[in-house]
């Protein structure tokens, strides 16, 4: 188990602005200006995806409620945004305010975009290695830092407790919290954006439970041979 920093959620900006750089590569647009209507499209969806993105992170969506409506108001405001834009007679007085406003971005700026989240999200990889948790039967294992210190912690009658604090953050990479109860430890261990909860909680329940199973069917054994 990974407790993994909140960029990873950047991943939809990262793809955005691949996409971007392959399109512009592709069809070549090297020399750009406010004039070109494609690349003024292509900049203002980058920035809807971007700041979608940016939103989600600093605000928690706990129901799926708030999600919608969050979705619905800014699938309006960009899709305004690129009506106007794309057809500038289509109320003259609100167009000509919108389309005063044409941002550009040329191949090199998205590509920066590419390099510089590839390379958090792979020092992201490379840190998770250092600092992460391990359940097994009998015991719970926290791997820390470069020599790879260790710290245990008894696994029998631990108990384990799941939040989904955003809902948006769950959609993308299926995240929440988990929230370990060791029976000899008075402080709960939190682990935060766990990726792909539902999956890891089924499997540390199924082998704690198979270890319940396994301690209670010996207790009617030794009392016997008693």
């Amino acid at each position: 188990m990974v407790p993994y920093p909140k960029i990873v959620f950047l991943y939809p900006t990262f793809i955005a602005a691949l996409v971007a750089t392959v399109w512009m590569a592709i069809v070549g647009k090297s020399m750009i200006g406010p004039e070109d209507t494609s690349v003024v499209i292509i900049t203002w969806l980058f920035l809807g995806v971007f700041a979608t993105n940016l939103a989600v992170m600093t605000f928690d969506f706990p129901r799926a409620t708030s999600l919608t409506m969050f979705f619905l108001f800014a699938a309006i405001v960009l899709g305004a945004i690129l009506l106007f834009t794309m057809n500038p007679g289509l109320l003259p007085q609100i167009t000509k305010i919108v389309t005063s406003i044409r941002p550009v971005a040329n191949t090199t700026f998205f590509a920066i975009i590419v390099v510089l989240l590839g390379g958090m999200f792979a020092s992201v990889l490379v840190s998770v290695r250092f600092d992460y948790w391990e359940v097994r039967h009998n015991e719970l294992l926290h791997h820390h830092g470069v020599l790879s210190d260790l710290k245990r912690f008894s696994s029998p009658h631990l108990r384990i407790d799941k939040e989904i604090n955003d809902v948006f953050e769950f959609l993308l990479l299926g995240s929440g919290r988990l929230i370990l109860q060791p029976s000899n430890e008075r402080r709960a261990i939190i682990l935060d954006n766990v990726l792909f909860i539902n999956k890891k909680e089924a499997a540390i329940t199924q082998m704690l439970g198979a270890l319940q199973v396994e301690v209670r069917s010996g207790e009617p054994a030794e009392d016997e041979n008693a």
